[in-house]
């Protein structure tokens, strides 16, 4: 199999649905961006394949994920709605594809889920299987079934939501940590750490997170549609934390989820 190289931050692109959205990750893909996020959920994946035709940038160049929901987990499922993610992106392949959430009806079929999943690999409608929001236990229990590579496990982290155990098994199982709501929506200014440490190197609160983020080996994937934010958070991986830096950080004791979704998520580790 092909060698995938991620780049160090990526866009996420939920809640992008609008011709301004389209327009923002155009500009987004033109300024560097090569990684997009989005899923079946988003409904946008027509917006992000638009954007992909008109930025110009070669399809090769670019690395996009979408994700398969909870509603479509069945072997046919997981295939056909597939094909037709690819048929609104316009595109005959993506680089990732995701296992949404490990939601009950993914955990009674397992077996089948993956199977489907291995054949797209074959069939060459997707580059690598991507995993989300999946604890260790989820992560172990794939590992066994699946006999193909799984790349990444897309999970929320951001300094008050470290993941340094989930992290550490990812690490163990060469798989990469997709990081989402890296600036805690909105609460980044609220953490007098990240503050302290943006003094210090005249920069923001929020360039501090995700060059944190990158520092501890993940991939942040922030979501804007303005284009002083898709700049500002891109710049973020050019800011190189000092060890006080780091450890200042990994001190922070205070835990918040946002992203908790009760009703689908698991028994988070």
């Amino acid at each position: 199999m092909d060698e995938i190289q991620l780049p160090k931050i990526g866009l996420g692109t939920m809640q992008g649905n609008t011709k301004k959205a389209k327009e923002a990750f155009v500009k987004a893909i033109q300024m560097g961006y090569r990684f997009l996020d989005t899923a079946q959920l988003y409904f946008n994946e027509r917006v992000v394949g638009k954007a992909i035709t008109e930025s110009g940038v070669a399809r090769k160049d670019l690395i996009i994920a979408s994700k398969v929901f909870i509603h479509n987990f069945t072997y046919r499922r997981v295939k056909k709605s597939t094909e037709r993610s690819l048929k609104r992106l316009n595109l005959n392949y993506v680089d990732i594809m995701y296992i949404h959430w490990p939601f009950r009806t993914y955990r009674k079929r397992k077996e089948k889920i993956l199977k489907a999943f291995s054949e797209l690999v074959d069939e060459g409608k997707i580059r690598y299987l991507g995993i989300s929001n999946f604890t260790i236990k989820d992560i172990d229990d794939a590992l066994k079934i699946y006999d193909k590579q799984i790349i990444v496990n897309q999970v929320e982290m951001h300094p008050w939501l470290q993941q340094k155990k989930l992290l550490k098994h990812l690490n163990n199982n060469n798989i990469k940590l997709i990081a989402y709501f890296p600036l805690m929506h909105g609460r980044i200014n609220q953490v007098p750490e990240l503050v302290k440490i943006a003094m210090k190197h005249k920069t923001t609160a929020a360039h501090v997170s995700l060059a944190w983020i990158i520092n501890k080996g993940a991939i942040p994937i922030p979501k804007s549609v303005t284009e002083s934010h898709l700049k500002d958070n891109f710049e973020a991986q050019n800011l190189v934390l000092d060890e006080e830096d780091i450890k200042l950080i990994d001190s922070i004791k205070y835990e918040k989820r946002f992203g908790d979704f009760p009703v689908i998520a698991p028994k988070w580790d």
